[in-house]
């Protein structure tokens, strides 16, 4: 059974950071990607930010030279710097897992950025 839990949402003043965690457990024969999306109130869900078994990261035009996605492959983490945050980063953010047999879901943490 692969799990993805997220931490580390929460509420922030605009220019402010936060620093978001995926846990990733299970048995996964083949990992293609570790990614970070979010859903903000009646908007689609969007890619954020991915990184690929390889190394290489992709990241949505948005968050450029804001967020930092990084993947820790000892500890089975996947993180997401996000720095000068802005009102519109508001959003439910999801950690995703792509990988050869399916793709897998973490339940999402809730980021408002507000003054």
């Amino acid at each position: 059974q692969v799990q993805l839990v997220e931490s580390g949402g929460g509420l922030v003043q605009p220019g402010g950071s936060l620093r978001l965690s995926c846990a990733v457990s299970g048995s996964i024969i083949s990992i293609i990607s570790l990614g970070w999306y979010r859903q903000a109130p009646g908007n689609e869900r969007e890619l954020v930010a991915d990184v690929f078994a390889g190394g290489t990261t992709f990241y949505a035009n948005s968050v450029l030279g804001r967020f930092t996605i990084s993947r820790d492959n000892a500890k089975n983490t996947v993180d997401l710097q996000m720095n000068s945050l802005k009102p519109e980063d508001t959003a439910i953010y999801y950690c995703k897992l792509r990988s050869g047999e399916s793709d897998y879901w973490g339940q999402g943490t809730q980021v408002t950025v507000s003054s």
